[in-house]
């Protein structure tokens, strides 16, 4: 991630967009900007959504998640107060890079539902401004927050589902699972593609039947069209520590070859495409 102001290594000329015509400041339109609490933008392939992807970390985030590898975007006071406009001349720069790399926006965090106005004008202007195609990377802890306009400038989700048994999901993240599993019914409803994310942390979420649990309930969704499993990682325990935090996970092993492979093909078994 890149804190604001970004430095990003600078793209050949022909691999860059100038800002739209149609990016207008809000203030040129004789309307408030829309201001977000913003941690950090960049620029990603393959991790947030498909293709290269212009990437905004928001600020501020309900849960407390154990293995959280960005502990530093938890409170919203900490980001950068910044404009949508903002945002969109930045992202701007680089939409033919993006489009020609088969790629979109996406809004991230922290929790970007915590922010919902902002976060619901940045898809809505990425989408109808820039031309992208636009994901929404989300816990669904504050699905709720999340009107039916936001949703359907939303080409993607990106939706976390720490755990089916409800006492780990507690564990992992401070927070009760069944508001996540009312916004996937929703996201089903509206038709919306997700892509789900599953975190195999051994000792905590990696018993067959939790498993098992996730896939079922995500199999019978109708509209996730991939499963992504992450093996359990300590990169970030460095920001526990820079932040006077105690990373509770740091005896726990990451997961085998063999433990991830099973945890996919769990999924598999459900006629889900799980990497």
């Amino acid at each position: 991630m890149t804190a604001l102001p970004p430095t990003v290594p600078t793209l050949p000329t022909s691999a860059r967009g100038a800002v739209s015509a149609a990016v207008t400041p809000a203030a040129a339109a004789g309307r408030r900007p829309v201001v977000g609490s913003v941690h950090s933008w960049d620029l990603s392939t393959g991790v947030d959504g498909p293709g290269t992807r212009f990437v905004t970390f928001l600020s501020g985030c309900p849960l407390t998640c154990l293995y959280c590898h960005n502990p530093d975007t938890w409170r919203m006071r900490d980001g950068k107060r910044t404009t949508a406009d903002e945002i969109l001349a930045e992202a701007g720069k680089y939409t033919r890079f993006i489009a020609a790399a088969g790629g979109g926006a996406t809004v991230s965090g922290g929790e970007p539902l915590l922010q919902p106005a902002f976060t619901g004008e940045l898809l809505q202007r990425f989408k109808h401004e820039l031309g992208l195609h636009t994901a929404l990377d989300t816990s669904g802890f504050l699905g709720v927050r999340a009107t039916d306009a936001l949703l359907c400038d939303t080409d993607l989700v990106l939706l976390d589902i720490k755990s089916w048994d409800r006492t780990a999901y507690r564990k992992v993240t401070g927070q009760p699972l069944q508001p996540t599993l009312a916004f996937a019914r929703r996201l089903a409803d509206l038709g919306n593609e997700v892509h789900v994310r599953f975190v195999l942390v051994p000792g905590l979420t990696d018993d067959p039947a939790n498993i098992e649990g996730v896939a079922a309930f995500t199999a019978s969704l109708g509209n996730v069209t991939r499963v992504d499993v992450l093996p359990f990682h300590k990169l970030g325990e460095a920001k526990w520590q820079a932040l006077g935090r105690r990373f509770a996970l740091h005896d726990t092993p990451c997961p085998t070859p063999e433990q991830t492979a099973l945890a996919r093909r769990i999924f598999a078994d459900r006629g889900l495409y799980a990497v």
